[in-house]
């Protein structure tokens, strides 16, 4: 059946309307199945009602995908909706692996994320990022190169003093990214000379790669606002 745009539009904006207050209820339902004993009869009638939602879910993403194609499916919100029924799509596909299901119904939460197709605010705001999409994987490389000499750094200065807290690198990494993203939980900390002035150097670059990712987001999203404002 071929559609004509309006009327694809107009699809689109049903589902929309739609599929709203199932996203409140996958909340709820996710919420509720916390309090509840897996054995009871109410966390039986739940996990049916959960099932019934992700298969919703996933045709949901199957009629946005016949009427967006590959756009929609590449986009933000085709990825959501993707994650949001990975846990239907094996259901109809008769998995019985109840552990991975249960594991799986993590991606539910991505409806969540579904809600911001219905705010104006958050499509400026993904104008707003993928904008500055090069400045962000700039950063994201040398966030990623200075953990990655972080945490070889402080495991040669500390992991002799220290070979419990620094026994590998994996724990060496651990300590970088807590203080690269100025957390500091304090397992973890430099004692000899050389680690504290190692350390001290990492946090003084962690100040300006923390704080440029929030700088990048209120240019664009400035930006943006200027757009929106201009006759």
């Amino acid at each position: 059946m071929d559609l004509n745009p309006e009327r694809r539009l107009a699809i689109v904006k049903r589902l929309d309307f739609v599929s709203a207050p199932f996203i409140v209820l996958s909340a709820v339902s996710l919420v509720v199945g916390t309090e509840l004993d897996d054995a009871s009869d109410v966390a039986w009638m739940l996990r049916q009602f959960e099932t019934v939602l992700s298969v919703l879910f996933t045709v949901e993403y199957a009629a946005r995908l016949y009427l967006g194609g590959r756009k929609y499916a590449f986009s933000l919100f085709g990825v959501v909706d993707l994650l949001a029924g990975i846990p239907g799509l094996l259901i109809l596909a008769g998995s019985s692996d109840l552990m991975a299901l249960r594991l799986l119904r993590i991606f539910r939460l991505f409806a969540l994320l579904k809600v911001g197709r219905y705010n104006t605010a958050a499509a400026r705001l993904g104008r707003a990022l993928r904008s500055v999409r090069e400045e962000f994987a700039l950063l994201g490389a040398t966030a990623g190169t200075v953990l990655y000499l972080s945490a070889f750094g402080i495991h040669y200065f500390e992991h002799e003093a220290q070979p419990e807290e620094f026994a590998t690198f994996g724990d060496c990494l651990w300590w970088a990214i807590v203080s690269l993203t100025t957390v500091g939980y304090g397992d973890a900390y430099p004692t000899t000379p050389g680690g504290k002035a190692f350390a001290s150097l990492v946090l003084l670059l962690s100040l300006g790669i923390v704080a440029a990712p929030a700088g990048l987001i209120a240019a664009a999203l400035t930006s943006q606002r200027s757009e929106r404002e201009e006759p």
